[in-house]
């Protein structure tokens, strides 16, 4: 049981990291989906600047070393992703642009909300 929660956390690492990029576009539709989004962009933020250990890390880890497994010595994304999806030596790079598609997601945001908030005083 405990590599099957192991995995799912996993699994839920890597919804977390679509939502993350995503967010802000599904919030275009749905505006509520802005707050939870913005708090875990402030997250995000704040585990580049400040090195912190995610919960969901956390909870992967405990799940491995229940089950007999190494636990990760590095960061989710250092594990499963800087090195496998895309080069180390890219990984500021894939952050700015991963960043910048957040900063589009927003400001297509309020474009969209002034350009709702137009139409219906017309």
């Amino acid at each position: 049981m405990a590599r099957f929660l192991a995995e799912a956390v996993v699994v839920l690492h890597f919804a977390v990291l679509a939502f993350l990029l995503a967010g802000g576009f599904l919030a275009w539709r749905w505006r509520w989906v802005l707050y939870p989004h913005l708090a875990l962009a402030a997250w995000a933020v704040l585990s580049l600047a400040v090195p912190t250990v995610c919960p969901l890390t956390a909870w992967e880890n405990h799940f491995r070393a229940a089950a007999g497994m190494p636990v990760l010595e590095t960061g989710f994304i250092d594990h499963y992703i800087d090195g496998v999806w895309y080069p180390e030596s890219a990984s500021v790079a894939v952050q700015l642009v991963l960043g910048a598609v957040v900063v589009v997601s927003w400001i297509g945001l309020v474009a969209g909300a002034r350009t709702s908030r137009r139409v219906s005083v017309q």
